[in-house]
């Protein structure tokens, strides 16, 4: 086939008066970015989120939904030149983004930057691999982009201030989508009118619905994914002059009016704001439980619980004390919340949560077998569990969680979780990130393979090419 490429640029002149405008801050960002312009301590703090999403994405395939994803993205367009991490496949490049997209997140097991309520590495890594892939990028330049991905997408979503859960979006595939075209732009060597043109193709292509919230079904799994494939395809369409609308976020069907409304208090000015002099990868918290991270503080109370001796057979009610948004999440409807039908529906069931913990001394994979979640003795813990609104929250800063337990005979005690653990002020360790890794990847491939993943990460920056960290993550 002869494709005919024109000579004329038709995007040179077309954004010339809109610097301002927010896609344009953000793609000259993206333009102007080096590894040298980071500071070391984030180079370093990259690596470990790195590290951390391909240890998930590697448990992750040794789960049903992954296979499922294989065999479907294998059956549209079969075989191709980019590798999927941990499955003997090759596909694709956007399929192949779309599959990891959905391994390194189908386990909700992945990072949160908390303000924006946001996933943001799953998609910022998976289209930052693809990508990377294709352009023949360096370790160097992979760590770039994925930090463009984090950084533009955490604010976009942080901008919002929760509005998008509200509305019934969920931000790690509708805002994902715009950070992974930054990603993308910067590997595919796009100049910033180009990048800007991409952030508004992207936005005909963005989205994320919360309805898997009504019976625990599978999308939200694939929306890290999907961001990564609209990412690199408005990146494609624009690098060849496609044009897209220059408001993308702020215009009168932009980003936030259409999917906030007219009405809404989102503060725009988050969405570029300190570009290169904050880092919005130190808030991005890391996940010591596999599940919705507005539950993690409530497994943190329910050990405080059980260390006080006080079990199951004493306790007459609970009360989770939680902020209203994240409430409709994983308090409501509190009936199914109680008995979830699925892992999904555990991973988002504070009832559950706090019921297993209690029981077990721990919340982990293990808890998300059928076997778990269909316990009897969990679930008549779980029955004796409602929410109500907590008057010291610190949503959507942190993820506060509070219970108020009132036993049989007449005692009320209360243990409280302020500040959920493994955010920025109450992180984990290095060592505490590095187990999670060794434990989740051990799930999938044996120790040498695994240290051939975690020695790539450790020294991703100083690697020619991205293909000795796909090499080592690739099956066989």
């Amino acid at each position: 086939m002869n494709i005919v490429r024109p000579e004329a640029d038709p995007l040179a002149n077309t954004l010339a008066a809109d610097e301002q405008r927010i896609a344009q801050q953000l793609a000259a960002f993206t333009e102007g970015l080096g590894l040298s312009d980071v500071p070391e301590r984030v180079v370093a703090r990259a690596k470990l989120h790195i590290l951390d999403c391909l240890g998930i994405a590697l448990a992750s395939t040794t789960f049903e939904f992954a296979q499922r994803t294989a065999n479907a993205v294998h059956g549209l367009a079969g075989e191709g030149d980019y590798p999927a991490i941990g499955m003997p496949l090759a596909l694709p490049l956007r399929d192949q983004v779309m599959l990891n997209g959905t391994l390194i997140h189908g386990l909700d097991y992945d990072d949160t930057h908390t303000a924006g309520v946001i996933h943001a590495s799953a998609s910022a890594l998976a289209t930052a691999l693809g990508q990377a892939l294709k352009s023949d990028g360096s370790g160097a330049d992979l760590l770039v982009a994925y930090l463009i991905g984090v950084e533009t997408g955490a604010r976009i979503g942080a901008a919002a201030n929760g509005g998008f859960h509200v509305r019934g979006h969920h931000p790690t595939g509708l805002v994902g989508a715009f950070g992974a075209t930054l990603a993308a732009g910067k590997l595919a060597g796009l100049p910033a009118r180009k990048m800007a043109h991409a952030q508004g193709i992207v936005l005909s292509m963005a989205a994320g619905s919360l309805e898997f919230l009504s019976d625990g079904a599978w999308t939200k799994r694939m929306h890290p994914g999907w961001a990564g494939v609209a990412g690199i395809t408005a990146t494609a369409l624009a690098n060849e002059g496609f044009q897209g609308p220059g408001a993308a976020y702020e215009g009168r069907y932009g980003l936030f009016n259409l999917h906030l409304g007219p009405d809404n208090d989102a503060d725009l000015s988050i969405c570029a704001a300190g570009l290169g002099q904050s880092w919005e990868l130190e808030q991005v918290g890391f996940k010591p439980y596999p599940a919705c991270h507005f539950n993690h503080s409530f497994a943190d109370a329910a050990l405080q619980l059980r260390a006080e001796g006080i079990g199951a057979d004493r306790i007459k009610r609970i009360t989770a004390l939680i902020h209203p948004t994240p409430a409709q999440v994983v308090c409501e409807p509190l009936e199914q919340k109680r008995r979830p039908a699925n892992s999904y529906e555990a991973q988002f069931s504070i009832p559950y949560i706090v019921a297993q913990t209690l029981l077990r001394g721990r919340f982990t994979l293990d808890e998300l077998e059928p076997s778990a979640y269909s316990d009897e003795a969990a679930l008549a813990l779980a029955a004796k569990v409602d929410w109500a609104e907590d008057p010291n929250t610190r949503f959507p800063n942190y993820y506060s969680g509070e219970i108020v337990v009132e036993t049989n005979d007449g005692e009320t005690r209360r243990f409280r979780e302020d500040v959920n653990r493994g955010s920025d002020a109450n992180p984990l360790s290095s060592a505490d990130i590095e187990e999670k890794f060794w434990s989740n990847a051990g799930r999938a491939v044996n120790r040498v393979r695994a240290e051939q993943v975690y020695e790539a990460v450790m020294n991703l920056e100083k690697a020619g090419s991205a293909w000795p960290l796909m090499n080592a993550l690739a099956a066989g």
